[in-house]
């Protein structure tokens, strides 16, 4: 197998720093809101609970958040997933 040229290997198709929206899953329970907002306001401090947005399913069973971080970098947003989908509360991060 061949390998990638370095430049390959770093370059991104994101351009930094932008917004940057995830979407956060999780069954609707007590606090999960909280949760999210407490990990995602560790990695882009400047976000605002304010902006999140909240959907549920259709029965109520899951709850979908929507929140458009500062992301500065790859490593922040590596990071911030990480986080997310090591967390017990969240079943899925888009």
């Amino acid at each position: 197998m061949s390998e990638l040229p370095e430049k390959e290997l770093t370059s991104s198709l994101i351009e930094y720093p932008c917004e940057f929206p995830l979407k956060i899953f999780g069954l609707q329970q007590a606090g999960f809101a909280q949760a999210v907002l407490e990990v995602v306001s560790k990695h882009d401090p400047g976000f605002s609970a304010a902006s999140m947005e909240m959907r549920a399913s259709k029965n109520a069973r899951y709850l979908s958040l929507t929140c458009t971080i500062n992301a500065t970098s790859r490593e922040q947003l590596d990071a911030l997933y990480q986080e997310l989908c090591d967390h017990p509360s969240i079943v899925m991060v888009l």
